[in-house]
């Protein structure tokens, strides 16, 4: 069951939500759509998802594959990894940092 966030927090990035996403392996809109709700407990909506993607593409961090249907799968570049991986290390540090303080009081 996909947890929900806790009202008032920041929405995470969608971009963010997409990259680890494709992480897993390469996906089609549909099932980014579905996995990051698994993970994340965010829905992603069409919008939101298909004006990601073209930035995403642009930047280099995500690529389109071939495809025999009209489903468009999409897969992590190794520039997408990396990006990825150092985002991520920081919020963890953010993340230990913070509930340590907060434990702290």
């Amino acid at each position: 069951m996909p947890r929900h966030p806790t009202p008032g927090a920041q929405p995470p990035d969608p971009a963010l939500l997409i990259l680890a996403s494709l992480a897993a392996g390469p996906k089609h809109g549909y099932a980014i759509v579905r996995d990051v709700e698994s993970f994340a407990g965010v829905r992603l909506g069409p919008g939101t998802l298909y004006g990601a993607i073209p930035r995403l593409e642009a930047e280099g961090l995500i690529e389109p594959l071939e495809s025999d249907d009209r489903r468009r799968p999409y897969r992590l570049t190794g520039a997408g990894r990396d990006l990825l991986r150092a985002r991520l290390v920081t919020m963890e540090r953010l993340v230990g940092a913070g509930l340590g303080r907060l434990a702290a009081t």
